[in-house]
């Protein structure tokens, strides 16, 4: 009898939400096509907003009467968002864990990003993100409504910045890089 086994792993991530702004990220890949708000956010209140961070500027997209404005918006693992929500919210994106070797390209500048993996850890020793001198992140915080900021100075960080799962984040790059993992369940 042949053995048959998988290499995808297949979970979920549940992410609670505080009234007010928060910056969530997608780390499972919902499949060809479905990583968009419209399949991943259903379950949002009326008057949700989320403000993607793009070419230095915000798009919005409101959910009202039960749909989004822009369906179609991608929240795809690597890709983080604001999201504003009128009460206490609950968000559960389902999907595989992405696997083997993952790029998320970084801008010079500021840009909203996350860890394309559902794993929490310190930002450069556990999820490889390329720290370099001028580097600084900024978490955001809910409750609270406010950041935590961390820089990177003669190659190291003030304070280790450690992103949770489902948390995204502003990372202002001095130089463009490429944030590289490789990534197997099985290590």
């Amino acid at each position: 009898m042949a053995q048959v086994y998988s290499v995808n792993a297949v979970g979920y991530i549940n992410v609670d939400l505080c009234p007010g702004f928060s910056i969530i990220a997608n780390q499972l890949d919902a499949g060809q096509g479905n990583n968009t708000v419209g399949k991943l956010l259903t379950s949002v209140p009326d008057g949700t907003v989320l403000y993607k961070f793009v070419n230095g500027a915000y798009t919005i997209n409101s959910f009202e009467f039960g749909a989004w404005e822009r369906p179609d918006e991608t929240l795809a693992p690597g890709e983080a968002a604001f999201v504003k929500v009128p009460s206490t919210t609950k968000v559960t994106f389902v999907g595989e864990v992405p696997q083997g070797r993952l790029t998320t390209p970084l801008v010079a500048g500021f840009q909203l990003v996350s860890s394309q993996v559902p794993q929490s850890g310190a930002l450069d020793t556990v999820l490889g993100f390329p720290a370099a001198d001028g580097d600084v992140v900024y978490f955001f915080n809910c409750p609270g409504q406010s950041y935590s900021i961390f820089t990177y100075e003669f190659g190291a960080w003030d304070q280790t910045p450690s992103p949770a799962v489902g948390q995204g984040f502003f990372v202002k790059k001095a130089a463009a890089a490429t944030w590289t993992r490789t990534f197997s369940v099985n290590n």
